[in-house]
């Protein structure tokens, strides 16, 4: 009979794609999670895994039998916290996939559901907006913060969030003294520390500059938002950054907050969860949490 602690294992590797990585998250060593996986492929009497010199993916068989697995750990997930729900006490670990530029909007929000629920600790991870759908989707996180516009197919549920807006944030050496807003052409002249291409932040602001004919001056990219701010405050670059960001950090010594106009963008975020009715009491409970919240 299959073992529920098998499923986990399963669901480890398919998250870490790694023997050694998906052994040291189940507290196990690795030839004793190798040995798990393999007496699962016996009792099943099938392949799982491909396997070469180092992890390659799972079979066609194997990717089916990891549904049913995560199907199965989801629901149990699901009972116990409603089982503590039932009795007055919304408890659990509850994962929210977010990307770098809702950071701070999520910190915030964290916080506040804390007050609200303290029994629940909101672990932050932060993902692209592909990796935040397809994580939902596969019950690996249960909440994300993303673009409303990349959101696609009905397995998962939208709630719009707020408006990400965008400032520039620069050394004052490198604009005009008395300059209170810039426009992206203008912008686009001075060296810029933006994230890197395969960020979705980074190709919307790529599509900006290109709506005004403007070719960035790039010096520098990054996967961290903060490494750009950090080069503005050390005077080396001037960054494009969401004013929900600005905001929560601050004034930034020897630098200067420009609005980017000329068009004035803003980009829709958005709230994921699994398009599941009831949804899990510690997702319900952010739910009711942001009606509450103020951005």
């Amino acid at each position: 009979m299959l073992e529920i602690r098998d499923l986990q294992f399963l669901s480890a590797l398919a998250r870490q794609k790694h023997f050694a990585k998906a052994a040291q998250e189940c507290g196990v060593s690795q030839p004793a999670f190798s040995m798990r996986i393999r007496a699962l492929e016996e009792r099943l009497d099938t392949t799982i895994v491909k396997r070469g010199n180092r992890f390659q993916g799972l079979t066609a068989e194997g990717e089916a039998i990891l549904r049913h697995a995560r199907r199965i750990l989801d629901d149990m997930r699901f009972l116990e916290q409603e089982v503590l729900a039932a009795k007055g006490e919304i408890s659990g670990t509850l994962v929210i996939g977010v990307i770098p530029t809702a950071s701070a909007y999520a910190a915030r929000m964290a916080i506040h559901l804390y007050g609200l629920y303290p029994k629940i600790v909101a672990r932050i991870e932060t993902a692209s907006s592909l990796e935040i759908q397809q994580r939902i989707e596969d019950g690996t996180i249960d909440a994300g913060l993303t673009y409303g516009d990349d959101v696609s197919g009905d397995m998962v549920s939208v709630r719009p969030l707020y408006h990400e807006r965008y400032a520039l944030l620069a050394p004052e050496a490198m604009v005009e003294k008395g300059k209170t807003s810039i426009t992206w052409a203008e912008a686009a002249e001075l060296p810029l520390s933006l994230l890197e291409p395969k960020m979705q932040n980074r190709r919307i602001l790529d599509r900006m500059f290109e709506e005004v004919g403007a070719r960035p001056r790039v010096v520098s990219e990054s996967n961290v938002m903060m490494t750009s701010m950090i080069m503005a405050r050390e005077g080396l670059a001037a960054a494009v950054v969401p004013v929900v960001v600005l905001e929560a950090m601050g004034p930034f010594r020897n630098t200067v907050t420009l609005p980017l106009t000329d068009p004035d963008l803003g980009k829709s975020i958005c709230l994921l969860t699994a398009a599941r009715m009831p949804g899990l009491p510690t997702v319900e409970a952010l739910r009711r949490a942001l009606d509450s919240f103020s951005s």
